[in-house]
């Protein structure tokens, strides 16, 4: 019996080739989308789970709150003395293990390169963490100072073919380190990379950091700090004890402006979004939605089918009433066209295969991920895929199933079948959900391609084109004046600034201000952060002064103590105008000193956060950026000369270099990429769509080919025959946006919302959606309107 079911299923589909293709392209289109979107959620949601004790590791967070109780920074980093010190008091905790950002030079013979991914790690690291250790004694290697383990990436970049270990690299142009072992780089599917590991030993000497401080500094909040718990542990029981602990290490009153608290490894790629992280981490929030586009595209793939199912049901109805005549029982036919429905989604997931291999290069530009199909193969994955398609077989079948084999024979015979195919409410529903769907797609590519016209052409306060950002480093005999001149003899260098963080990064440095109270300084209510700037950082930036003067190298005492606030900061502090603070009396940690200008508001950090208040002041130690300011006219010429001044400098530094407007467009990828998907998907799920519509429009052509034929010849006029077999398609689009307008509103609304600042959604926004949704559908049923109404009314009237 199956045979058989096979064999006419595979006939149909053959026979009638022009509505096989239109449903095996729809279904395979949708198929596509969802197993590409699949892998992408997959992967988000894989990350860090190839540890092996993954669901007991935590990260130790800290969080530092102004005097009025709200949170002034977030840091996914904690002080140095915090590990031990945990691991000291709470005895239940297996093993805590700290890393430290490093980066730096690292030289090998003629090999030198600058690298970022260097972290500094407790030699019990491997305990914690599932790295596969290729070379070297993972309990031993980083037991040292100065003992370095390479990922087998970096060791085939500084050592080609050759054994690494035991081999000497120089670090900072300072230190010689020894290679002790090599591992295999962590999977794409981390939260963080490091592709180099020094012995946290090292740190204790002074001339990299210090014991002291390593035991003392609670400042220098720069540690990822993890721990292991035992199985079953709940990890509330020490966020509860923290308080206490705080207040017992810290100072007694730790708890009021500090607190700990714990972030799962398996929650941090998806649910930490700290002020600072070791990577940019993704958001479950784009994981729900593209979960949601996923199963959409599929639903309007499943809806296309069942329309267009249904419009060769007039031609089918008297096959079902001849099969029921000669005895087919009504389970029977419903698995006859149950199996043609799983049969036509077979052939489709093929096809839906093919899409993938080829659009999964796309992606992976598109989301700078490394996606393969070979998680396809994955057994688990698999069974979901095969799973999914037998259930969207069946989904796509059901209606057509059910809804034809409910005829019965006398009325097929007698021709009331049609009456019936002609009025059904569920099909215009399936309509209505499909456009709905697209027409949110729509709202929502138009909205986010908005919000990233506002941010690129948002003023926020400074220049950042042709701005040209160089690794300074703070060393105290390195002569930057002379360098500054060295690189303003060319005409296309207008200025240099240097700076201890550049614009499109976070203001994570914050110490307590302190202003005139009465007679004398008592600490501010609010965080203020903290930037230090040189003379030339300000007219480098071009950035406007509200009131009083910019740094000058004419007053000494502005190296020393004098201060320059932007206007938030001004306002926050209870000034009510720039100009009332310049000459005040300000301090800020341990320097006391008076306010010599205030700058106009600037976006430092992206919109997603609003203006922090920000105190700038020169502190030499640590100004490790430079900015360069080129002129537009010739860039490749401008960047000769700094390349020459940077290698006469600093012989033994690459030169290395990044465009201020690059960075920015960093801070956007995110957005950018969801508003490129948005507009990919709302095109797919029109073009779905419309094949739903095209399948109807031949339908209810068919359906109606004697009504037209009548009315021409009782004269009616061919626009009258278009309008008339348009009207119905039109109301249910128009429905459909109505339905979806409010919808799209609120999800955008949200979305905005992690703006700080943003725009607003307009009303043509929803006009435009309205007018390419109607253009569209209106084009699809006019071409089978149209070729309906010009058809010669004799044939069909001919068998009256």
């Amino acid at each position: 019996m199956f045979r058989n079911y096979l064999k006419i299923a595979v006939r149909n589909l053959l026979k009638h080739k022009t509505f096989s293709f239109i449903n095996i392209s729809g279904v395979a289109i949708g198929l596509a989308c969802f197993l590409l979107l699949s892998l992408y959620v997959k992967d988000e949601l894989s990350y860090d789970r190839f540890h092996a004790n993954a669901e007991r590791i935590y990260r130790l967070n800290r969080t530092f709150l102004s005097k009025d109780g709200t949170e002034s920074l977030r840091l996914g980093h904690a002080a140095p003395p915090f590990g031990p010190l945990v691991k000291q008091d709470f005895p239940e905790v297996e093993q805590v293990v700290r890393l430290l950002e490093m980066g730096g030079l690292i030289e090998h013979g003629e090999q030198i390169y600058n690298e970022s991914d260097v972290f500094a790690a407790e030699a019990n690291i491997f305990k914690v963490f599932s790295f596969k250790v290729i070379q070297g004694n993972p309990d031993k290697a980083l037991e040292n100072p100065f003992s370095i383990m390479f990922s087998k990436k970096m060791a085939e970049k500084y050592f080609g073919k050759e054994n690494p270990v035991g081999k000497i690299v120089k670090l900072e142009n300072a230190f010689d380190c020894t290679v002790t072992g090599v591992y295999e780089s962590l999977p794409s599917q981390s939260h963080f990379h490091p592709e180099a590991l020094i012995s946290f030993s090292t740190l204790n000497d002074n001339r990299v950091y210090g014991a002291d401080g390593l035991r003392t500094n609670w400042g220098n909040n720069s540690f990822s700090t993890f721990l292991l718990l035992p199985k079953n542990y709940d990890p509330q029981k020490l966020v509860k004890a923290f308080p206490a602990f705080q207040n017992r290490h810290v100072d007694p009153k730790a708890s009021t402006y500090s607190i700990l608290n714990l972030t799962k490894l398996t929650d941090i790629h998806l649910k930490s979004h700290l002020d600072s992280e070791i990577e940019a981490n993704g958001d479950m929030q784009y994981v729900y939605l593209f979960s949601a586009i996923a199963i959409f595209i599929l639903v309007i793939a499943c809806i296309n089918y069942m329309n267009l199912a249904t419009a060769r049901s007039a031609t089918r109805a008297k096959e079902v009433g001849m099969r029921k005549v000669i005895g087919a029982v009504r389970h029977q036919l419903i698995r006859q066209f149950l199996s043609e429905s799983i049969l036509l989604v077979s052939v489709s997931l093929f096809f839906a295969l093919v899409i993938v291999v080829l659009c999964l290069p796309f992606l992976n530009d598109l989301t700078q991920k490394q996606l393969s199909f070979n998680a396809l193969m994955d057994p688990v994955f698999l069974s979901i895929v095969l799973a999914i398609t037998l259930f969207t077989g069946v989904i796509a079948g059901s209606y057509p199933a059910f809804f034809m084999t409910s005829f019965q024979p006398l009325s097929v015979f007698k021709g009331r079948v049609a009456s019936a195919l002609k009025n059904g409410k569920l099909r215009q529903g399936l309509v209505v959900t499909q456009f709905a769907i697209a027409v949110v797609l729509i709202i929502c590519t138009a909205v986010v391609y908005s919000q990233m016209k506002y941010v690129k052409n948002y003023k926020l306060g400074y220049s950042k084109d042709q701005i040209v950002l160089l690794r300074a480093g703070s060393d105290s005999l390195i002569n930057y004046e002379s360098i500054k001149q060295q690189l303003k003899a060319n005409s296309n260098i207008l200025e240099v600034g240097r700076s201890s963080r550049i614009p499109s990064g976070r203001l994570l440095d914050s110490w307590e201000a302190y202003v005139m109270k009465g007679d004398s300084m008592a600490p501010a209510d609010i965080g203020v952060k903290s930037l230090s700037v040189d003379e030339d950082f300000i007219p480098a930036y071009q950035i406007e002064m509200a009131a009083g003067r910019n740094f000058s190298r004419a007053y000494s005492t502005d190296k020393t103590n004098g201060f320059i606030l932007n206007e938030t900061a001004v306002r926050l502090l209870g000034w009510k105008n720039p100009a009332d603070a310049v000459g005040a009396r300000f301090g800020y940690g341990e320097i006391r000193g008076q306010i010599v200008g205030v700058t106009k508001d600037y976006h430092f950090e992206s919109l997603h956060q609003k203006v922090a208040p920000i105190a700038m002041f020169a502190q030499t130690d640590r100004l490790g950026w430079m900015s360069v300011h080129i002129s537009g006219g010739n860039v490749k010429d401008a960047l000769a000369h700094v390349e020459s001044v940077w290698k006469k400098q600093f012989p033994d530094r690459p030169f290395e270099y990044e465009f201020l407007d690059q960075k920015f467009g960093v801070l956007y990828a995110t957005e950018q990429t969801q508003q490129l998907l948005f507009g990919i998907f709302s095109g797919i799920a029109i073009f779905i769509s419309c094949m739903g519509l095209l399948g109807l429009s031949i339908f209810m052509a068919e359906i109606r080919t004697k009504e037209i034929g009548v009315r021409k010849v009782l004269g009616a006029s061919i626009t009258s025959l278009v309008i008339m077999l348009s009207n119905d398609f039109l109301k249910l689009v128009l429905i459909a946006i109505v339905i979806a307008s409010p919808i799209a509103w609120y999800a955008m609304n949200n979305w905005l919302q992690d703006f700080a600042y943003h725009t607003d959604i307009h009303w043509s926004v929803f006009v435009f959606a309205a007018v390419v949704s109607i253009v569209i559908a209106l084009t699809t049923i006019s071409f089978q309107s149209i070729k309906a109404a010009l058809m010669n009314p004799v044939k069909s009237l001919k068998s009256e």
